[in-house]
């Protein structure tokens, strides 16, 4: 499977498209933008979850795998979506979460009927009310267990209460959702995305943590590598496009889990670049974004990936984060051109790119005013949190302004008209303001537009065999302002330079000089880096 070569854009399925108004995303919204993506010139899509669910996390809380929620649509769809999208040359990823079902999961349901062959499916823990078996906290907020008074026990999870954490050490689970990748590749699908995988592997005892959350106990677990190898072989998935998304993980096991000779996953999702503006490595703590430490952390594992062999998926947003023109970019007076060098940065770099719905429009962050307008149940938590530990309303409305997972969430701007031409009727959660300028309609008949310069990124990838292929050295690397780096491959050379402020930088020689400029969000030559200037050259020696 060669997947170097190729992009994937996710779709947030719940607010891609709303094909029956009412007010939610479906699956056959999905069916009717696919020339849309065609066009665009992507490969693959990735869905979200749109499995039977609660809801209770936007359907990362699945109660049955093997079905489709009646709010996205039917497996006749799914199955329609998967033959239509062929028919475009798009295959489909779908979302896999392993770590975690619903409590309303009838293997949940007979566990806390009493049932001891459930009960082993989860990690359930003797103790009384007031003493869960660790001090761990749920990356949600509050307790990582929630206790059972029917059965006097406690049961483990790491997300919200009511996403119970599967026991991955009991080979019937293992064998369970084996059959689950088995029954979603007989419907045609070409690969998968794994939630939070690298957490599923557990530590044989359950101690407290007095250094910090329990994280350090459970991320790359034990068995990590050796569940990852017998999932992917018994299923026979190995053929297949996929990713992990890794929480909080190591390089070192992010080399493993990719290289083609462990035989785990294609690529990897990391998270590392994407906390640098976070203070004191506080989420909920605003601070402007440290630049030089971004650099550091694409650049370290760029070369390292390079070096042992592995493969980054690389990436700005997904439904997880923020809009990237938000957050690295201005979506102010440098809206356009900084939405377009960020795109540069990542679209060339050592890697498979994914483009998260609405990026390729620049959508921006949500802009909320009041609390009522938010969805999202970690926002929800750490608004509470955050008012209970001494912020006014106004200081956490500002770092859910930043931070929230519903900047990521918004509707499609497909058109100006209301709600985006989104959903006819009313969505689920609100647009941002600007979408009346920021939607495809628009940006198909503006030859200056961000979605026209992903276009040429996209097809760049296709007509220049070193951006898959290549080679990968960094350039002015002791230059903060700046994200500047060479690809090469045989006789061709490829030079991309980025400046990542909004401010001009003057850099002396370049080696790109006399090189033929292929790709730029300045029509123009200058001297100097113009604020958020990017600028792709190409040379061959």
């Amino acid at each position: 499977m060669d997947f170097k070569d190729k992009v994937v854009y996710q779709i947030y399925t719940k607010s891609f498209r709303d094909s029956n108004g009412d007010g939610l995303g479906d699956l056959r919204g999905v069916i009717e933008k696919l020339d849309y993506l065609r066009d665009l010139g992507v490969n693959y899509l990735w869905l979200t979850p749109f499995y039977k669910s609660p809801l209770n996390d936007n359907g990362y809380d699945i109660a049955d795998y093997l079905s489709v929620d009646p709010a996205f649509g039917t497996m006749e769809d799914v199955e329609e979506l998967i033959a239509e999208a062929e028919k475009r040359g798009l295959g489909l990823m779908f979302d896999m979460v392993f770590n975690h079902t619903s409590t309303e999961h009838a293997w949940f349901r007979q566990a806390l009927a009493g049932e001891k062959k459930y009960q082993d499916y989860y990690i359930f823990r003797e103790g009384g009310l007031d003493a869960p078996p660790t001090n761990w906290e749920s990356k949600f907020g509050g307790s990582a267990w929630e206790y059972v008074p029917e059965l006097g026990k406690w049961y483990l999870h790491l997300y919200d209460r009511t996403q119970a954490d599967l026991n991955w050490d009991n080979p019937e689970v293992r064998g369970e959702l084996k059959d689950v990748l088995r029954f979603w590749k007989a419907k045609g699908v070409k690969g998968f995305r794994f939630d939070v995988v690298n957490l599923i592997s557990k530590p044989a005892v359950f101690e407290d943590d007095h250094q910090g959350d329990g994280r350090r106990f459970y991320t790359d677990g034990p068995h990590i590598h050796e569940y990852l190898k017998e999932m992917v072989a018994d299923a026979d998935i190995g053929d297949m496009v996929t990713v992990g998304e890794m929480s909080s993980t190591s390089l070192d096991n992010c080399v493993r889990y990719t290289n083609p000779a462990e035989k785990e996953l294609s690529m990897t999702f990391s998270f590392h670049h994407l906390k640098v503006d976070y203070k004191d490595g506080n989420k909920w703590e605003l601070q402007p974004p440290d630049l030089g430490r971004l650099k550091d952390l694409l650049t370290t594992w760029q070369l390292e990936m390079q070096r042992a062999g592995g493969w980054n998926a690389v990436f700005w947003c997904n439904h997880d984060q923020p809009r990237a023109v938000s957050r690295f970019g201005d979506d102010g007076k440098y809206w356009k051109q900084s939405a377009k060098m960020l795109a540069t940065c990542v679209h060339l770099l050592r890697g498979t790119p994914y483009v998260y719905q609405g990026e390729e429009l620049g959508m921006t962050n949500a802009g909320h005013a009041s609390i009522e307008q938010y969805r999202d149940v970690e926002s929800l938590n750490y608004y509470r949190i955050m008012l209970e530990a001494g912020k006014t309303e106004a200081e956490a409305l500002e770092v859910l302004r930043q931070r929230s997972r519903d900047n990521g969430r918004t509707p499609m701007q497909w058109d100006g008209s209301p709600n985006a031409g989104f959903t006819d009727g009313t969505p689920w959660i609100l647009p941002p303001e600007n979408y009346q300028t920021i939607n495809a309609e628009a940006e198909l008949r503006d030859p200056d537009s961000i979605l026209q310069y992903y276009k040429r990124l996209v097809q760049l990838r296709k007509e220049e065999p070193v951006i898959a292929a290549g080679q990968i050295e960094f350039l002015f690397r002791d230059v903060p302002e700046v994200f500047s780096y060479r690809r090469f491959l045989g006789t061709q050379d490829l030079f991309v330079v980025n400046n990542l402020t909004g401010h001009e930088v003057t850099l002396g020689d370049v080696p790109w000089a006399g090189c033929e400029k292929v790709l730029g969000n300045y029509a123009d030559a200058s001297k100097v880096l113009r604020p958020y200037e990017a600028a792709v050259y190409k040379a061959c020696r």
